[in-house]
């Protein structure tokens, strides 16, 4: 092994050691949102991927539901019911984004304000 490699397999190690469960969640949204952004205006010409974000956008808030209601979940109660109910949220609103009666801004400001959140926790790495 030669010593770009090596440094390039330290740095790794490093990096991903560092990373927090707070950094990970905003990564998810960070993307998941990216994504919804992206294809927010184009939504009927790349309809496939525009439903994949919503698809991974509602998965990742009924993860973070079933998380919350799990025993042993060391959050207040009141902000795991928030989650709970942001979560139900999200699956009802992307049912009517599917089906063209709302847009998608309210799942991408909501995805936003758990940024900042999560940003503020200084735990992003």
């Amino acid at each position: 092994m030669n010593a770009y490699a090596r440094s390039q397999m330290a740095y790794t190690q490093s990096k991903s050691a560092t990373r927090t469960p707070q950094s990970i969640e905003y990564e998810l949204f960070a993307n998941i949102t990216s994504a919804l952004v992206r294809y927010r205006e184009t939504a009927k010409e790349n309809y496939s991927e525009f439903v994949t974000a919503l698809h991974d956008n509602r998965r990742l808030w009924l993860t973070l539901a079933s998380d919350v209601l799990e025993d042993g979940n060391m959050l207040p109660v009141m902000l795991r019911g928030q989650i709970v109910y942001l979560a139900e949220f999200t699956r009802l609103h992307t049912s009517h984004v599917l089906n063209g009666t709302e847009t998608v801004d309210p799942l991408i400001e909501i995805n936003r304000s758990i940024m900042k959140g999560l940003f503020s926790q200084r735990g992003v790495k």
